[in-house]
């Protein structure tokens, strides 16, 4: 009798998506209601396993209630740095109870590396891309392992780095999902009355993004909402998001 022949184990060196798979999904979803495109997206399990990355500031309701609406428990990834302001964590807490998700998970940074690297909790004031990397770079990477693409709540309108965002880029192998890349302020504004959406109490008071408070400061009129971050550094973004333009964002890992 003739043996089996032998199956030679392979491992699958793939990656996840490519730039073809961007490009695609780009074309599929032009001009789609931002709503019926994350139906669409999250139900068909489109690009993986999925979890949205929520910093609960300023306009995150939006985007929280747009995800809910489809899947209340859909992982929603928060990274508590440590440093953010009480309000923010107030906040988090009342969304994500009034919008009833299921599925929050804080992410906070290694106690032996903060330790080790940030003693005093002051590296903000002389390195505050050392201070994100501990916090938020090093958590998110370490989080995102079991997935295979994240949702962000980025909008093109926010900042010069990030005019003409793409509603889906390619993330090193992963997949990073903008669904309001497309949306400008008054649209967000509108959204939020509609279904009588909670803003982040800070906002009012002068701060139209936020985060962790050392490093957020008010913004004056005329200056673009992200003016306020890293105020008098050469930093307009914590390094979770690429800062490169976005035409050659396809090139480069985030992480």
């Amino acid at each position: 009798m003739a043996e089996a022949a032998r199956v030679v184990d392979r491992i699958d060196a793939a990656p996840r998506f490519t730039a073809d798979d961007v490009a695609r999904l780009n074309a599929r979803f032009a001009g789609v209601e931002t709503v019926e495109m994350i139906s669409a997206v999250l139900q068909a399990g489109l690009i993986g396993r999925v979890a949205a990355v929520s910093s609960f500031g300023a306009e995150s309701a939006v985007l929280l209630h747009l995800l809910a609406r489809v899947d209340p428990g859909v992982t929603v990834l928060f990274l508590e740095t440590g440093k953010h302001f009480p309000e923010t964590l107030g906040y988090r807490d009342m969304l994500v109870a009034r919008l009833g998700l299921t599925d929050l998970r804080s992410l906070t940074p290694d106690a032996v590396a903060v330790a080790e690297q940030d003693q005093t909790g002051l590296r903000w004031s002389y390195d505050p891309d050392g201070c994100c990397e501990i916090r938020k770079v090093i958590p998110l990477d370490r989080a995102m392992a079991g997935f295979d693409a994240s949702i962000t709540g980025r909008k093109g309108f926010q900042s010069a780095t990030r005019a003409g965002l793409q509603r889906f880029e390619l993330d090193g192998t992963r997949i990073k999902f903008n669904p309001l890349a497309d949306w400008d302020k008054s649209r967000i504004e509108a959204y939020m009355a509609e279904h009588a959406l909670p803003p982040h109490p800070l906002v009012e008071a002068g701060y139209p993004s936020i985060g962790c408070a050392p490093c957020t400061s008010k913004v004056k009129a005329g200056e673009d909402p992200r003016a306020g971050r890293w105020r008098g550094w050469e930093k307009v973004e914590c390094g979770i998001h690429s800062a490169v333009p976005v035409s050659d964002a396809g090139d480069e890992p985030v992480f």
